[in-house]
């Protein structure tokens, strides 16, 4: 029997979804003001924003748990009076680069003056994608420590947790039939944006992908080219000896063959112009 006064519970829920997006887009405000002011005081906080000293300090309390912005002593000037001196708020590494910091602007920028100055056309095309494949090779090494330690079926789950540890939020699963074989799919892309423009960066990982699992893959879908996730098709290789996946590092620097595949080492197919199957 319900309570007289006692709100129905999906009246509760709702309210209390309400609250937090208060409360969060309140606190993003808050490190906002911080990140276009520089370090602030509670004060200070609370007399830009419109708030009350004690939600400002809630705010606060819960940012500094989220490692967001972190608690100073304020630098003071001159003769310093008597007491404690007040604290200011300033963000973190990782506070500020929650906030669009134009990265991607700045690497598409980089990536234009390498293709510029090698004189732009194939030439350019090809020192771009001589670039992308260095960059991939570097990031590849704690890839390729995760597969080698693997099992040989269990190295498409062992590349995938790897890329997740850099924020591609990957996953590995069985492939939907009559494909025999697995889909390594990544729910994020760093460089999506990048990628738009200079697809060499996909094709170059796409083909560490299969030095690494030992075996031709087959890029099903990219994030870059308006996919939701990034699909990659591993088919099953039952004659991939046990122990170590096949991986030839290639020399660093080397120039790529044209189209930027490799073809001393099992070849990745190109991207496809179909869509993610899943």
């Amino acid at each position: 029997m319900k309570n007289v006064g006692e709100a129905p519970r999906e009246e509760l829920a709702a309210g209390t979804r309400f609250e937090q997006k208060w409360d969060h887009s309140t606190r993003n405000r808050v490190a906002r003001s911080i990140l276009d002011h520089g370090p602030s005081t509670v004060a200070d906080l609370a007399a830009r924003l419109g708030l009350t000293q004690a939600a400002v300090r809630r705010h606060l309390d819960t940012l500094v748990s989220d490692r967001v912005v972190e608690a100073r002593d304020k630098r003071v000037y001159g003769a310093r009076g008597r007491g404690r001196p007040a604290k200011v708020f300033a963000l973190t590494d990782c506070g500020r680069d929650a906030f669009d910091q134009s990265y991607d602007t700045l690497a598409a920028d980089a990536l234009r003056w390498i293709e510029r100055t090698a004189g732009g056309g194939a030439a350019g095309e090809a020192a771009v994608a001589a670039f992308a494949r260095d960059r991939m090779e570097t990031q590849a090494e704690s890839y390729r420590r995760a597969v080698e330690a693997a099992a040989p079926e269990e190295r498409t789950e062992a590349l995938a947790k790897a890329l997740s540890a850099d924020g591609y939020a990957a996953t590995a699963r069985s492939a939907p039939a009559p494909q025999r074989g697995e889909q390594l799919c990544q729910h994020h892309c760093p460089v999506a944006h990048v990628a738009e423009q200079y697809p060499q960066l996909c094709e170059a990982e796409t083909e560490v992908f299969s030095r690494l699992l030992g075996t031709h893959v087959q890029r099903l879908a990219t994030i870059a080219h308006g996919d939701g996730v990034c699909t990659t098709f591993i088919p099953r290789n039952d004659s991939t000896p046990h122990g170590k996946a096949p991986y030839n590092r290639p020399p660093r620097g080397s120039a790529p063959t044209h189209g930027t595949r490799q073809t001393t080492t099992p070849t990745a197919s190109a991207s496809t112009a179909g869509r993610n199957p899943a």
